[in-house]
């Protein structure tokens, strides 16, 4: 049997390593599916339960593998599906190639069924780069420019390819008029440096500050060293931008962790007072937790020129690559010899982490959701992976969670959609087969996507060295984030009708996919609950009752925004009494000296 254009597609995806493809099956993509099986399933086909899972898997494979992901489904429904997985990879800057069907070439115009306009409906989403493939010689050329456009611009691509043309005879393109031809699999990754009078300039601001603050985020990751040396040169403290949560390990003690509105009080401070600012490979949007206006000297070093220079009035914008650019700059940096600002930040940064352990052990009913994540920290492995979701968990992974060693860890930065956590952590598996990974949960992300692809974690589990995957859900039967959205924006009491969850077993769920399953309903069964499932031989579910009246409340919160809550309170919230003592005992924890007892 001669090649078709299904076993090409197959055979181009090998030749660029392309390992493992996300995808779910459908008439649409029939003549590629087929090319799989006679390619003996090499990249794997990894069947997600639903399109938008696949999607998220091939982001979470993406971001925590450095490497292109890849995602298929089929022409209509199936393409509409990935849509907010591939706006995901979008607004975080992550290599992704979606390739769907669509309906045969003779059909089209024709109002045929599952036949959507799919150009115009890509073409935000995929911006950077998106073909509709209609002959076989056009193949090669767009498959690899979908790849090398994604990689470079990190970025998702797309491509289209009908029905029908899948099923034919592969033909190379020909050395002839209108053809084009391309080169084989493989990717450059060039340096760029920004001018040397430019990083002549930022060295001088940074060498007369007196109080310097590093603000990193994803950019910044395979800078890390070079960070902490400008930071020992200049007496900084460093914050990160949750995209970057991993960039720098939490026991660094100048390290003040996470900003914004699910940010530490050190990094509130540490913009606060700072006269001196650098950015490294951050695209943090939230100018009011950045300094004042006209506070800081201002320096931003980020790959985009595009992005560059829009979120504070910086005063020098360096596009370079974050690890090459240091590298020129730390040259010219002179050591600051006084270190006041420096021992203020450490100070800060040690109370803080006291203060965390206190707010984790304040009691709640049943379990206070701050101490989930604090336990975990007490005995994550130094290689972990950890998956994130959006939601009120996301606070205490943000706040509570210490980065340590090796770890690696990710969430839905800049879309924040619900839902991408298990599979995030699925694609984590497949990058990393020899790491545990962990998904936090919360239960209204569990019931929107989680549960189904638990299934997909049971089926491709035999794959992995290391089969620890871990997904622990924050029990609350509450879709909490928003619950205290309402409150604290809005003055609006809880409206139980659009708010509360149905309620049901995640761990008898779990449990009958053959997971280690654990239901921790009191605080003093957490701790054996994560050694239970981190020395487990196969994937493990903690499945956490936890106080849905434990407020994520941030360490700079308004007066308007408490005054929100009050007047929620007083409009007749149905649990009032019980939220007003859990904020008070929490917010009563920054005030207190010394250890946590």
């Amino acid at each position: 049997m001669s090649e078709t254009v299904g076993d090409f597609l197959v055979r181009r995806l090998r030749e660029w390593d392309v390992g493992q493809v996300f995808a779910y099956p459908g008439d649409g993509i029939n003549g590629i599916v087929a090319a799989f099986g006679r390619a003996d399933n090499t990249p794997r086909f990894v069947q997600a339960r639903h399109e938008e899972m696949a999607a998220f898997e091939a982001v979470g494979y993406a971001k925590l593998s450095g490497q292109v992901g890849v995602c298929m489904a089929t022409s209509g429904p199936g393409a509409i599906h990935l849509l907010n997985g591939l706006y995901d990879a979008k607004l975080d800057h992550v290599p992704v190639v979606a390739i769907v069907g669509q309906t045969a070439r003779s059909a089209m115009g024709g109002s045929y069924q599952q036949e959507v306009d799919l150009q115009p409906l890509y073409k935000d989403v995929a911006a950077e780069y998106l073909v509709e493939v209609n002959v076989a010689e056009q193949l090669p050329n767009a498959l690899d420019r979908a790849i090398r456009t994604a990689l470079a611009r990190r970025a998702p691509t797309a491509l289209i390819i009908p029905a029908d043309l899948q099923e034919e005879p592969y033909t190379p393109p020909q050395h002839a008029f209108k053809q084009v031809p391309s080169s084989p699999p493989g990717f450059p990754h060039p340096v760029l440096l920004p001018p040397e009078d430019e990083l002549s300039h930022a060295a001088d601001i940074l060498n007369h500050g007196e109080k310097v603050a590093i603000l990193v985020g994803q950019g910044a990751r395979n800078a890390a060293a070079e960070v902490r040396e400008v930071a020992d040169l200049t007496g900084a403290g460093i914050a990160k931008a949750l995209l970057g949560k991993d960039v720098l390990p939490d026991d660094l003690p100048y390290v003040t962790g996470s900003i914004g509105l699910l940010g530490t009080r050190p990094s509130y401070e540490l913009m606060r007072d700072c006269d001196t600012l650098l950015i490294v490979g951050s695209n943090f949007p939230y100018s009011q937790f950045l300094p004042e206006f006209g506070q800081a000297r201002a320096i931003q070093i980020d790959l985009d020129g595009s992005m560059i220079g829009m979120r504070y009035p910086t005063e020098v914008n360096l596009v370079g690559e974050a690890k090459a650019t240091l590298r020129a700059l730390l040259p010219m940096l002179q050591r600051a010899p006084d270190r006041t600002w420096r021992d203020t930040v450490e100070h800060n940064v040690a109370s803080w982490w006291e203060t965390v352990e206190r707010e984790a052990m304040v009691d709640a009913k049943p379990v206070n959701p701050m101490r989930v994540v604090h336990e975990l920290s007490q005995r994550i492995p130094d290689n972990a992976i950890v998956t994130a979701d959006s939601g009120s968990s996301t606070n205490w992974y943000a706040r509570n969670l210490k980065i340590r060693g090796t770890m690696r860890s990710t969430l839905s930065g800049t879309l924040a959609t619900m839902g991408p956590g298990v599979p995030y952590a699925i694609g984590a598996k497949f990058a990393h087969p020899d790491r545990p990974v962990i998904a936090l949960e919360g239960d209204g992300a569990m019931q929107m996507n989680g549960l189904a692809e638990l299934i997909t974690i049971a089926r491709y589990q035999h794959l992995w060295a290391d089969p620890r995957l871990i997904v622990c859900v924050f029990h609350n039967n509450d879709l909490n984030q928003v619950t205290w959205e309402l409150r604290a924006m809005g003055g609006a009491p809880k409206f139980e009708e659009s708010q509360n969850i149905p309620d049901i077993s995640y761990a008898d769920f779990a449990r009958s996919l053959g997971f280690e399953a654990i239901a921790v309903d009191t605080p003093g069964q957490l701790g054996p609950a994560w050694d239970r499932a981190l020395s487990a031989n196969k994937p493990a579910l903690l499945d956490v009752r936890c106080d849905p009246e434990v407020p994520p409340i941030p360490p700079h919160a308004t007066f308007e925004q408490m005054k929100s809550v009050a007047e929620a309170l007083v409009k007749g919230d149905p649990n009032a009494m019980h939220l007003a003592v859990q904020g008070a005992k929490t917010k009563l924890q920054e005030f207190l000296p010394g250890k946590p007892k």
